[in-house]
This record gives structure tokens, sequence and C-alpha cells, in this order.
């Protein structure tokens, strides 16, 4: 019998493949974007948002080179419903051997926030408040046009994100910069959330 968890079901699921501090801040940064993202365009659906947000990577410290394939093999074995591993899953699209093409509105979201997320907390991370509650767009744009910055967070799937939905850049920086502000908010700084999603 499958099911669909609810976010405490997903962080377990997550924290029970994954044990490095990064991947747990991930999970737990993407899936509160993704519940902001909902709460505007899909009300009522918070917790269904979170919980794909926060599997998406699931598979990732263990089968790297497997990413998105292995995790459906993971997700399955916990009797994780068929659309929760679909829409988690597709996120790797073109860049992995996901079959999953994302093609719903959370899907698309989720593509394009994934890598952008990790651009904003660096970003925070190195301002004198390590913050993203004083940040502002222009700030965040002159991170992402510097090459070299976050080097590891691809700009062409950002940018492709946004042009899946349909979005400019700026609109696509804005909205996950305010996502990631409430977040941040909800747990008292940057350092605070920092703490809290290790645990």
């Amino acid at each position: 019998m499958t099911y669909v968890p609810t976010p405490e079901q997903a962080l377990k699921i997550v924290d029970s493949y994954n044990h490095e501090e990064f991947h747990r801040v991930h999970a737990r940064t993407v899936a509160a974007a993704m519940r902001w993202f909902a709460s505007k365009y899909d009300p009522g659906k918070e917790d269904y948002w979170y919980s794909v947000g926060a599997l998406h990577d699931v598979d990732f410290e263990l089968y790297p080179e497997q990413h998105c394939v292995a995790g459906v093999m993971l997700l399955t074995q916990k009797n994780v419903d068929e659309s929760v591993i679909r829409s988690a899953m597709s996120h790797g699209w073109g860049l992995t051997e996901t079959p999953f093409e994302p093609t719903l509105q959370m899907e698309k979201i989720l593509f394009a926030v994934d890598e952008l997320t990790g651009i904003i907390w660096a970003a925070a991370l190195v301002r004198p408040s390590k913050s993203t509650l004083d940040m502002k767009l222009k700030s965040v744009k002159k991170k992402y046009k510097s090459e070299h910055f976050a080097a590891g967070c691809s700009r062409e799937v950002i940018s492709k994100g946004a042009e899946n939905l349909g979005w400019t850049l700026d609109e696509l920086i804005g909205q996950t910069l305010e996502a990631m502000q409430v977040f941040e908010r909800s747990e008292g700084g940057l350092l605070g959330a920092t703490v809290a999603l290790k645990n």
C-alpha cells in the first residue's frame, strides 16, 4: 500500500539515507521554498509540495552517479506514492537518466529553484549580516552573473527553469529570494535556520 508522506515523514526518509549536513540542509531549504510557492500557486497543497521538495535529492549522497534513478528505487522501497516519486525525480530531466519530464507547474518550479537556492544561501553567507533578510534582487543577480561564485550551481539549469515556467529570470530569482526570506524569518535568522535544519 503506497502513501503520500507528510513533511515529517519525508524528512525522516531523507535523513535515513543522508547523513551529511549539506544534504539535509539542502533538502529542507528546497522543501521550504516549495511550500512558499505552493501557498501562492496551489493553495491547500503546501504539505504535498514540501514533501516533494524534501525528497528530490534523497539518493544523492549514496548514489550520485545514479541520481534520480536510484531515488525511484529508494522511494519505491519506502512505499512512497508514484506521483510523489515522479515529481521529485523529474528535477533531473536532461541532467540525469530520469525518465520523468517536469510537466506539472510544481515540477517545473522544483527544477528551477533547486540550484537557485544554493546560490542564494551562498550569497547570504558572505554578507556581513549572514542573512537573506536584507538581500535585494540586484545583490543576488550580481552573484548569479559571477560564474566563479557558487560555481557548482548551474546557471544553465536555472535559466532553462525560468524559461520552462514562462517567467523572466528576475521573476524566478525574486520569488525564490522571497520564499527563502520567509523561511529564514520563521527560523530566527540564517544561522538559526541552519542549526534548526541540522536537527
